[in-house]
């Protein structure tokens, strides 16, 4: 039996994606990112210090925070003061590491960037959708820290996107709902650069295993959505031939 998605979409499709620009007023660098029915809002501030550890260094910091608002879910979902599950650190420590792949630390100087990614939404792929839109709020940051003289040239050295894929059916499947997410027999996220240099895999087997075969499968389908979020990053950054260091 091969899986049918209920709307139609092709196995290695992506959800209807876009990136709203300027959603907040008052942070750098701001977007709404939308994976279909997940919506994530993700901002970037900045502050003029750095972590103990770099003090002195003369470079500078990325951060990230991650966070289910309680209306996010069918149920609701319990605010995370003081303790953070998890869940949620797991999270928010992919979203930085993945992020500072794009930054070269030395050129940002010692200032600290960080991105919140806050889920008004959530229909799977949450982390994905994160740290895809947060790359096009922290571009847009770092613009404006450019025009304002804050930093002299641009530390951005690449780009960085994600995505999900999962096994339904012994078959790959992109960027997965939640109905989708609960059936998969393996899922994965999948990071990768503007060279589709692969820069974190996340895997599980939920039941089961899988072959080899089936990993390449998987990658293969990851690279096809990740090529996509390329582009529309591309598209929804209009200046940056400016921002990029070769």
């Amino acid at each position: 039996m091969v899986w049918q998605r209920s709307n139609g979409r092709q196995p290695c499709q992506l959800r209807p994606i876009s990136f709203q620009q300027g959603f907040t007023h008052f942070a750098p660098g701001s977007v709404l990112a939308k994976f279909g029915d997940t919506q994530v809002l993700c901002t970037v501030s900045v502050t003029r210090k750095v972590p103990r550890f770099l003090e002195g260094t003369g470079k500078g910091w990325l951060t990230a925070e991650y966070r289910m608002l309680p209306g996010a879910t069918q149920q609701r979902q319990e605010r995370e003061f003081l303790k953070l599950s998890g869940r949620t650190q797991e999270i928010q420590r992919l979203i930085g590491r993945s992020l500072r792949a794009a930054l070269n630390l030395e050129t940002l100087g010692e200032l600290t960037l960080t991105v919140d990614a806050d889920v008004l939404q959530a229909d799977a792929g949450t982390r994905t959708t994160a740290i895809t839109g947060s790359f096009v709020a922290l571009a847009h940051a770092i613009s404006k820290l450019l025009s304002q003289g804050v930093i002299e040239r641009s530390p951005l050295i690449g780009q960085v996107a994600a995505v999900s894929v999962g096994l339904l059916e012994g078959e790959p499947f992109l960027d997965l709902n939640y109905v989708e997410d609960v059936a998969a027999a393996v899922d994965f996220n999948v990071v990768m650069n503007q060279q589709l240099g692969i820069i974190e895999v996340q895997g599980t087997a939920e039941e089961g295993s899988f072959s080899r075969t089936q990993l390449y499968q998987l990658l293969d389908c990851a690279e096809k959505g990740i090529q996509q979020l390329l582009i529309a990053q591309l598209e929804a950054i209009n200046n940056w031939n400016e921002l990029y260091e070769v």
